[in-house]
């Protein structure tokens, strides 16, 4: 049976039209004294979010993921007004898009990861590394997630320098000629803290073992800031400072309660923070990942390391491949991989590969600007903690020896 929409009244027809034509003629009445856009919108007011609305769908599409569509270029071509702004326009589209964006354009915790080139191989076990044993051995409480450890197979669809992997998946083209030891990144001869540490997600949490639960805020997320990822970056100061590097550490959730925007919130505070402490040279976006198997089924991502499982990192490294301004995204990368060969040196499976995106991540305040992913859902508090001191001894070992 085929079911036929009934046409609908002449009057509404004639309501819809008639509303129209008085939108059109209250804009045009608001904007009728401005000369250029950005005074035009000005003019209708931060109220009139119908008029927003009505943009986006006249130029097809203005807000989706990469350039203007043809239909949105064209019509911005043939107006003097609009292309006087088209700057401001796509300007506005890659804030919005950044910072209402996970950290690495992942699904959300418990979904499966995009696909990647060459995907890294996935063994059950986690492989044993030296150095040896501590002299006090440590003991993890198991949080009963499949672990596995996840190791490049070839170095195919990765650009490699030493024993560091680097995805590309951004719209910039670099090569392994960039790479040689040399980074921008210094620790300032100033007075004062060196490193600053916040978190752009701070409600990302682990899974904890049976009778450590927390409260949760969502999902694998707390407001509870000692089985948080804040938690993670109290354990990489506190390694910092015992190597003599000061450290502003900020436990604010830029997530909660509202996860949208989490990026604008946090680069005010990054931007608040280095200009009261002209000293930062180094800042640190701490976070965790979230991986399903292809059953959607979450695991931990874990490193053997005496005698335990610590959780495996990776560095995310924005650029300016989506159109903000970020010339200095090349220095990140080149600290990324100069820091990831220090850690593989002693911990060979510790790190996962270097991943580039086209969103900036913040990362345009510094030279010294890392994301760093501490383990995932599926891993212990515990596991991301050990990976937060080797991570600081190794930070601690790269600077001192530059200064």
């Amino acid at each position: 049976m085929t079911i036929k929409r009934k046409p609908r009244p002449q009057w509404l027809r004639r309501a819809a039209a008639a509303g129209a034509a008085a939108a059109v003629v209250y804009v045009v009445a608001a904007t009728a004294s401005s000369t250029d856009f950005p005074s035009a919108w000005a003019a209708l007011g931060e109220k009139n979010q119908w008029a927003l609305g009505i943009l986006k769908s006249q130029l097809e599409g203005i807000w989706t993921t990469g350039g203007l569509p043809a239909g949105a270029a064209m019509a911005i071509g043939q107006s003097p007004v609009l292309l006087s702004s088209r700057d401001a326009v796509l300007e506005l589209r890659q804030t919005e898009e950044e910072n209402d964006s996970p950290a690495e354009e992942k699904p959300e915790d418990g979904q499966k990861e995009p696909p990647a080139p060459n995907r890294p191989a996935e063994p059950s076990a986690p492989v044993a590394e030296e150095p040896a044993q501590p002299e006090t051995p440590l003991i993890f409480a198991d949080n009963g997630v499949q672990a596995r450890t996840l190791t490049p197979s070839s170095p195919e669809g990765y650009i490699v320098t030493g024993n560091v992997y680097i995805n590309n998946r951004s719209e910039k083209s670099f090569d392994e000629t960039l790479f040689d030891g040399s980074f921008a990144a210094r620790l300032s001869e100033e007075e004062g803290p060196k490193v600053l540490i916040l978190h752009t997600h701070g409600s990302e949490a682990y899974t904890m073992p049976p009778g450590q639960e927390y409260e949760p805020s969502g999902e694998s997320r707390t407001t509870d800031c000692a089985y948080n990822v804040v938690r993670v970056g109290d354990e990489l100061a506190r390694t910092l400072e015992e190597a003599g590097i000061g450290v502003v550490h900020d436990p604010s959730l830029y997530d909660y309660p509202e996860y949208s925007g989490a990026y604008g919130r946090s680069l005010t505070a990054a931007e608040r923070a280095m200009e009261e402490y002209p000293s930062i040279s180094l800042v640190l976006d701490i976070h965790r990942d979230a991986i399903s198997d292809a059953d959607g089924s979450p695991y931990k991502v874990v490193s053997g390391v005496a005698g335990v499982n610590a959780a495996q990192m990776s560095f995310i490294i924005g650029s300016d491949g989506g159109g903000l301004e970020h010339e200095g995204w090349r220095e990140n990368l080149k600290l990324a991989a100069a820091l990831q060969q220090r850690l593989t040196e002693d911990y060979p499976t510790l790190m996962r590969p270097v991943s580039v995106r086209n969103s900036r991540y913040n990362q345009h305040v510094s030279p010294g600007a890392l994301l760093v992913e501490m383990g995932a859902a599926g891993n212990s508090l515990d596991e991301a903690l050990l990976s937060a001191r080797l991570l600081g001894q190794a930070i601690g070992q790269l600077f001192l020896e530059k200064s």
